[in-house]
């Protein structure tokens, strides 16, 4: 009994891990902002502020995706994967998923191949007049401090590391459809 009663007070004293973005409203689709600027799409192409809080104890780096579940592909579409961002970090401005802009993550983060074949973020572009997309936002809270990876990783590799590493995560989910 006392071992459940611990368990609940330490459950309610622990702070949810969470995932938002100013940048994204709930409910909204993605804006043109966060378009891709090829493949038939005209959008601005940069990625969305993301701020996280809650990260559980025992996190020693962060990596954050953006996937596409619904792209024709059979197995979905990789739009950003960045790994190896210091446990201090909880904010990736706007524009960071340029690799070379000086709002990419830094402490060595690393931010890998997408789908489109270059790394850093790539923009929403599902085929015109299919059903509006879903584009899921994660941040992971990794239990090392470093993936054994580097720029060239793909993300179904990338994938496959977080997953081995992941204590927590926290994702929210938008649309885009043309």
């Amino acid at each position: 009994m006392f071992l459940l009663l611990l368990a609940s007070i330490i459950s309610v004293q622990s702070p949810a891990f969470t995932l938002t973005s100013p940048d994204l409203p709930e409910g909204q689709p993605l804006p043109n902002a966060q378009v891709f600027n090829s493949f038939g799409c005209t959008g601005a192409n940069v990625s969305p502020r993301l701020e996280w809080t809650g990260a559980p104890a025992g996190t020693r780096s962060f990596a954050v995706t953006v996937y596409d579940p619904d792209a024709p592909t059979g197995s979905g579409w990789w739009h950003w994967v960045v790994f190896n961002i210091p446990a201090t970090t909880k904010v990736l401005d706007a524009g960071a998923g340029d690799p070379a802009s000086s709002k990419a993550p830094r402490g060595g983060a690393v931010q890998s191949m997408t789908d489109f074949g270059v790394p850093g973020f790539g923009g929403a572009c599902p085929p015109q007049g299919d059903k509006p997309h879903r584009y899921i936002f994660t941040v992971h809270a990794l239990k090392v401090d470093s993936l054994p990876l580097d720029a060239k990783a793909p993300g179904a590799m990338v994938g496959y590391y977080i997953g081995q590493n992941t204590i927590a995560k926290a994702s929210f989910t938008r649309t885009f459809g043309r």
